[in-house]
């Protein structure tokens, strides 16, 4: 769980103007973020497969994100991977 001061600096960090809250950069450190909580719990708890299936879907929908910024604009697309640390 993402708490509202975690969600808002992880919004100010990646915003590509003033009052973004919902481009693609942005949604995809959100879902970073809540991937990373997820997989941690899914260590501990490894039965739960409910949040297993919640964590999969997370992924598919940063997947189709970021095949988005791909398509619209491979710049943007390189700065999100290295600033988050994906696709290593």
């Amino acid at each position: 769980m993402i708490t509202e001061e975690k969600k808002r600096q992880i919004i100010t960090d990646t915003r590509t103007h003033e009052k973004d809250t919902g481009s693609a950069e942005v949604q995809i450190a959100l879902l970073t973020e809540r991937i990373n909580d997820l997989t941690g719990h899914l260590k501990t708890h490894k039965k739960d497969f409910s949040s297993r299936r919640g964590l999969l879907k997370m992924v598919g929908k940063r997947s189709s994100l970021l095949k988005y910024l791909t398509r619209t604009d491979p710049q943007r697309y390189q700065a999100i991977i290295t600033r988050l640390g994906l696709r290593k």
